[in-house]
């Protein structure tokens, strides 16, 4: 992060504290937010509010209207909210995160088997000091597995070779999912599983987001038919107090995942019960995310907020894993297919039809965010 120069600002409590400039890559090139340099506090439920969506599931469209009432609001304000009743039973979430410690506990040797560096859609393992997210703020110190959509793991392709070319051109490009893991085998069955629920609960929350939009329930069907979706499993070891804080330029500086917003159209992240993530609020106050038992926590992605012509809010957040302990997450990227393209939503549109963004491909706007991402560091150390 930089800073430049010392600045005020005051709370609506009345209280002033210093400010600080934070650069964010965005899909038009670099952008900088104002942050107090406030103490870290929890998110207030006004803030962070937790939806029940067990009606998104209820054969009556009232049901599920009410909850995409809840998601409208949640998403026009902060755009971050938990949901609990989401249907992923506890017990396969416990197992997919007993494996995945399984999985990253093991040996450099035995990790780099899976290595996923060598192109740029492979599923696999990256390694610590490989990724930074935002590289103001130095290499994240985390390793992640990645999971990227493949047609084997969707229950809704019967016939992958059906699949239009327009679609199958971006699908199953690189190292498949799970190859040179068979030393962990449970790390395979219990991951597929989790990635599995995460695509059917996604596809829900897509119809309910259409109604919260006041669109057809099915009005986004057809553009997650063949979906970009992958699962990115966060494993963060500790980081040492006193070797550096996010908001230092010291290059040299630690943290688990840098600032930085989501690139499609929602994620859904489960996390442990250590704790790390937090979210930037309007004020400019980081609030952190705490872990509530039995949620999940969604958050609006960039594309998302770009076709509802900013109604809705892709916000700003980070980790940073202080507590000693490892901590495990793992978030679920849902966005529209590749081959797909969206303009901004006609009832989305201000006054006399203003739009501020004009219609992109999917796969040119992940391009776009991931250029500009490289734009404000070491191209090699953002993989």
């Amino acid at each position: 992060m930089a800073s430049k120069g010392s600045k005020t600002a005051t709370l609506s409590d009345g209280n002033g504290f210093e400010t600080m400039e934070l650069r964010l890559a965005s899909g038009n090139g670099p952008v900088t937010r104002t942050v107090l340099r406030t103490p870290l506090r929890d998110a207030l439920p006004s803030e962070i509010p937790v939806i029940d969506i067990s009606r998104i599931f209820s054969s009556t469209l009232d049901d599920r209207k009410a909850v995409a009432r809840q998601i409208h609001d949640a998403a026009s304000k902060i755009g971050f909210f938990y949901v609990n009743n989401h249907g992923i039973p506890i017990d396969q979430i416990n197992s997919a995160h007993a494996a995945c410690l399984d999985f990253f506990r093991q040996d450099f040797a035995e990790k780099i088997k899976a290595d996923a560096t060598k192109g740029p859609f492979d599923s696999g393992w990256r390694g610590p000091d490989t990724q930074r997210v935002n590289p103001d703020e130095g290499a994240d110190v985390r390793e992640t597995y990645s999971v990227l959509y493949d047609t084997r793991l969707d229950s809704t392709i019967k016939d992958p070779a059906s699949i239009p070319e327009e679609a199958a051109q971006y699908i199953d490009l690189g190292r498949p999912a799970f190859e040179k893991t068979e030393q962990v085998p449970h790390f395979e069955d219990n991951l597929k599983r989790h990635y599995q629920s995460c695509l059917a609960l996604a596809r829900a929350l897509t119809r309910a987001f259409a109604l919260s939009l006041d669109l057809p329930e099915d009005g986004f069907d057809s553009k997650v038919q063949y979906p970009d979706a992958s699962i990115e499993v966060n494993f963060y070891p500790p980081i040492a107090k006193g070797s550096g804080t996010l908001g230092s330029e010291d290059p040299n500086a630690r943290v688990s995942i840098g600032s930085h917003t989501d690139f499609l159209l929602f994620t859904m992240l489960w996390q442990d019960d250590v704790g790390g993530l937090q979210v930037l609020n309007h004020e400019g106050q980081w609030i952190a995310a705490q872990p509530i038992e039995g949620t999940l926590v969604v958050n609006i992605g960039d594309y998302l907020q770009r076709i509802t012509n900013d109604k809705y809010v892709s916000t700003v957040h980070r980790a940073k894993n202080s507590s000693g302990r490892e901590r495990i997450s793992i978030p679920f990227f849902w966005g529209f297919g590749l081959h797909e393209s969206c303009q901004v939503l006609e009832n989305c549109l201000g006054k006399e039809g203003t739009t501020k963004y004009e219609e992109v491909r999917c796969v040119d706007w992940v391009e776009r965010r991931l250029g500009h991402l490289f734009d404000m560091g070491d191209k090699k150390n953002c993989a």
